[in-house]
């Protein structure tokens, strides 16, 4: 899931990323996203940092404290490289500084996404080892 309040440069990401077969859905705002993930499965959240309303530090905070597995790769300005350092602190995968190299993004998805399905596997051994 995209979420970034530039609803144009959100579209145009996420038509980018659908090209190189990734599943993608956009919203424009940190309450939009805690909706979405509410109702729908989502393995990898790329989170604008610099947002109106709830911004992307307190949208990690919420997707981390309510779905844990979830992996969020933070994007941001150049002036706001502090911000994303603190993101990651609160357990952001990794940052980006926009604008950048759609192959770039691509990678980290893939990274973000592989490092959740070990999570969601070891999680799984531990619930079956702990039932036998």
């Amino acid at each position: 899931m995209l979420v970034d309040d530039e609803v144009e440069f959100a579209d145009t990401l996420a038509k980018r990323m659908k090209k190189r077969k990734l599943i993608t859905s956009s919203v424009n705002s940190g309450e939009d996203a805690l909706e979405f993930l509410g109702q729908n499965p989502t393995d990898v959240v790329i989170l604008d940092v610099k947002m109106p309303g709830i911004d992307g530090i307190q949208t990690l905070r919420e997707i981390k404290q309510q779905y844990p597995l979830i992996e969020v790769i933070m994007l941001t300005g150049h002036a706001n490289v502090e911000v994303a350092i603190q993101g990651m602190e609160i357990g952001a995968f990794d940052y980006l500084m926009k604008p950048m190299a759609i192959d770039d993004l691509v990678y980290k998805i893939q990274d973000a996404y592989k490092k959740k399905s070990i999570h969601v596997e070891k999680t799984k051994e531990r619930l079956q080892s702990s039932s036998g």
